[in-house]
């Protein structure tokens, strides 16, 4: 079996570096001891948890002082893993799952998006989210990380496809002839 060609070595480092990331988000509630971390609940934006993220080690440390800063942590809405809370809410998991899978398939495939199908891969997550906030809408974190990893993935073909574009355009093009040199080398031949 003949492995598929890497389309750029810039999209293989995107997609190393979202496997990374994903790798540490699952891993880091394994790298604390069991019952360590049970409720992070905080505010996005707010490095809320200090005193609970300050006494891990390093590496755990990184990845739940990120989680603390961009995600809300809210415990209901987390899945947990040795009996620590993971770092990130089931949506940023989605996302974190999506953007992996969209950037592995656009390492070996060239794949080129409609802006159209980016706001339709965003617009469950939207509506899922956007319910939970305006109502009293409770969802689900099956359907939090399902809405997450599709808005992930539409994002990444989506960021892909830029890449792609910006490629095209930065390469290097053969320089076109002039109008008169085509007419003689007709002419010629």
């Amino acid at each position: 079996m003949r492995l598929p060609r890497i389309t750029t070595y810039p999209m293989l480092a995107l997609f190393l570096a979202a496997c990374a990331w994903l790798a540490l988000v699952l891993t880091a509630a394994y790298m604390v001891p069991a019952g360590t971390i049970t409720d992070l609940t905080g505010t996005v934006g707010t490095y809320d948890n200090k005193e609970l993220i300050r006494e891990l080690s390093p590496l755990p440390r990184a990845v739940y002082w990120v989680g603390d800063i961009e995600c809300h942590q809210i415990a209901e809405r987390s899945f947990f893993l040795n009996d620590n809370q993971m770092p990130f809410c089931a949506r940023d998991l989605g996302l974190f799952v999506g953007l992996a899978a969209g950037f592995g398939i656009t390492t070996f495939y060239r794949y080129k998006i409609h802006p159209a199908l980016l706001v339709a891969g965003l617009a469950p997550m939207a509506l899922d989210g956007g319910l939970q906030l305006l109502t009293d809408y409770e969802s689900t974190n099956l359907l939090r990380i399902v809405t997450g990893a599709v808005a992930g993935l539409a994002t990444a073909l989506f960021l892909a496809h830029m890449l792609f574009v910006l490629g095209e355009d930065m390469a290097p093009r053969a320089p076109r002839p002039e109008a008169g040199e085509q007419g003689q080398d007709r002419r010629e031949g």
